[in-house]
């Protein structure tokens, strides 16, 4: 009985990751249509021409594009883990998913507002990964915090609910910078994509680091416990 109920738990996961998937899948091919729209735009350049003269839309699309992709190889690193949904962790993973389907949108101001209104079409596109952060934190948290995750991996799982909240605080500030530069916010976000491009490696790595500090941190109680005796 117990083992049907956690393989019906475990389709249920399953389901909302295969929508969630052909979400992220229709948000990357939406990216598409803009470039597009250049062909059937009126102009009087020949093809290559009319491509250079439109050098944003490629920009936006190349932007977009690895935004969601990076987004999506992160949704997948947290649900590896992930063994059984409730109806507020779909809520969360749809704030998550609303955000992606978003993401166009401030690529392209990104790209069309750069070099005429660069410190707001970056903050504009930088407000975009902070929602993004505090839905991937609210997936991990959620799923960490009401045991949804499988428990020979929930000490392990912690490290991406740090890595995610540690990422809010991380584009607060580089959100805070765009209204001072431009050059800066960016270089934050390359280094923000390169990072969270592999999330596990990341997470793992983080996860030993805590360990030695935990097992440095037992090792020093346990030899002042034995000194004091």
């Amino acid at each position: 009985m117990d083992s049907k109920i956690n393989e019906s738990k475990a389709k249920e996961a399953s389901r909302v990751e295969l929508f969630s998937d052909g979400v992220f899948a229709i948000a990357i091919t939406l990216l598409v249509l803009d470039l597009v729209q250049i062909l059937h735009a009126p102009s009087e350049y020949r093809l290559l021409q009319r491509c250079l003269h439109h050098w944003q839309a490629f920009l936006a699309f190349t932007i977009g594009f690895i935004t969601i992709l990076v987004c999506w190889i992160n949704h997948h690193a947290a649900f590896e883990y992930i063994t059984k949904v409730d109806t507020k962790f779909m809520w969360i993973n749809g704030f998550l998913l609303f955000v992606v389907t978003l993401t166009p949108f401030p690529t392209a101001v990104l790209a069309e507002y750069l070099e005429t209104e660069g410190r707001m079409a970056v903050a504009f596109f930088g407000f975009n990964y902070i929602l993004i952060s505090i839905a991937a934190n609210g997936i991990c948290t959620y799923a960490y915090n009401n045991h949804l995750v499988d428990e020979k991996h929930r000490e392990y799982y912690s490290s991406y609910k740090r890595i995610y909240r540690y990422a809010i605080f991380y584009n607060l500030f580089a959100f805070a910078l765009c209204f001072v530069s431009i050059v800066i916010p960016i270089i934050l976000y390359v280094i923000l994509f390169i990072v969270f491009a592999a999330p596990k490696e990341f997470s793992s790595r983080f996860y030993k680091i805590r360990m030695n500090k935990k097992n440095t941190r037992k090792k020093i109680t346990s030899e002042n416990a034995e000194q004091e005796e």
